[in-house]
């Protein structure tokens, strides 16, 4: 995969999946924005799948 194709498959994933999520907005207004990221990266499988395309883009 090449840089634009990531970026595209992430802009969707975000679109699809995180726009709306309630776990996300739920963490964020209860425990407050640090806690709903350490949960989508470290709990969440769209994180984690979003995480793996952050790291193809970073090497």
């Amino acid at each position: 995969m090449n840089e634009k194709q990531i970026r595209m498959e992430v802009g969707e994933i975000l679109d699809t999946y995180c726009k709306e999520c309630f776990l996300q907005s739920y963490f964020r207004k209860e425990f407050g924005k640090k806690k709903a990221q350490t949960f989508c990266i470290k709990q969440c499988t769209v994180g984690q799948k979003l995480k793996t395309y952050g790291d193809k883009l970073s090497k």
